[in-house]
């Protein structure tokens, strides 16, 4: 019996219908679709390209033996986003070996969320374009939400989801994040 293949163009939700009802097959798509992103999310988050690989085949394993708690009514991205944040997270504690910190003034005491500029084009290209340089000087917690902003294209609630943060937090990481590599940029005499 011929194998019926799956309809071109389908989103990554109706992939994740199939993967409920039993295709298992079909994660593999999905595992195509989201590997290189999560791979380019570990080296930006971690700064370090040790055992990204092993982490992110984690993460489809987690996601898989997991995949009856994703809601195909909701988006794909944000949830297994949010796997691989809690692996990368949970790489940054063995790795460091110290408690990531409870209280942060970021969540407590948050700024209201910039609006859009007409500009924006030319910051999003500057910011990757440091980004690129400086990365590795910037903290974990302002590091995570850049990459996920400006190289993953996640919105700002995308971003809460995976972060499980308010929005306004993530605007405020994001904010302070490009100040802080603003202001690194000029430490290094780095400029665009």
């Amino acid at each position: 019996m011929a194998e019926i293949a799956p309809p071109p163009g389908q989103t990554d939700e109706e992939i994740a219908k199939r993967v409920q009802a039993g295709d298992s097959e079909a994660f593999g798509e999905l595992v195509q679709r989201y590997e290189a992103k999560l791979k380019r999310y570990g080296y930006r988050f971690l700064s370090s390209r040790e055992h990204i690989e092993d982490i992110v085949q984690n993460v489809f394993l987690s996601a898989f033996v997991n995949f009856r708690s994703f809601d195909p009514d909701r988006r794909f991205s944000p949830w297994i986003y949010r796997i691989a944040h809690n692996a990368f997270v949970n790489a940054l504690k063995r790795r460091d070996r110290e408690p990531l910190p409870f209280f942060d003034p970021d969540v407590l005491f948050p700024h209201p969320v910039a609006t859009q500029r007409p500009d924006r084009d030319l910051e999003i290209k500057q910011t990757r374009e440091l980004l690129d340089k400086l990365l590795d000087g910037i903290d974990a917690k302002y590091r995570e939400p850049l990459v996920l902003f400006y190289y993953e294209e996640l919105d700002y609630n995308e971003i809460s989801d995976i972060m499980h943060l308010p929005v306004s937090t993530v605007g405020v990481r994001i904010s302070r994040g490009r100040t802080k590599l603003t202001k690194l940029a000029a430490e290094r005499g780095i400029t665009l």
